[in-house]
């Protein structure tokens, strides 16, 4: 819906802040038919967020998670003011580790993000992957294919 991550609901449910219907529940995997159940948080009613789609250009040494346990960067401190623009929660959708850098994209629209990451839905993906020359022979002969200097490899 994007008003808030999903474990933050989980928590705003078993709380008891969370009314549906006119009735206070207290679980969190209760199904909920949107557009026509009504929903109220602290005793406003929330509705579906306009559906968002962000792309960042994600930086090396900034993790991809709301909040960090060990205070490093996240990819939200990347987006700085642009997170109040997108008027709701959004999620990455996938991941990509804090050593890597490149295209990260973060929506409200889970359904989208679900069908974007299932392997069924055949999205294309490419990868470009830096690997010292003793490495690269090795990871030859493990993949039994050759890699090229400056290959890029999809999957």
């Amino acid at each position: 819906m994007g008003y808030c991550s999903r474990a933050q609901a989980a928590d705003l449910i078993a709380a008891g802040r969370v009314w549906l219907n006119g009735a206070v529940r207290r679980n969190a995997q209760a199904p909920v038919r949107l557009g026509q159940d009504k929903i109220e948080v602290d005793g406003r009613e929330i509705r579906a967020a306009e559906k968002a789609y962000w792309m960042l250009n994600k930086p090396r040494g900034v993790v991809t998670t709301a909040s960090d346990e060990k205070g490093r960067a996240t990819v939200y401190d990347c987006m700085g003011e642009a997170m109040s623009e997108a008027r709701g929660w959004l999620a990455p959708v996938g991941r990509l580790d804090k050593a890597s850098e490149g295209l990260l994209l973060l929506t409200n629209d889970s359904e989208w993000a679900a069908r974007v990451l299932d392997p069924a839905g055949h999205v294309a993906k490419t990868y470009h992957a830096q690997i010292a020359a003793p490495w690269m022979r090795r990871c030859s002969r493990l993949c039994g294919a050759a890699f090229a200097m400056g290959a890029i490899f999809s999957a």
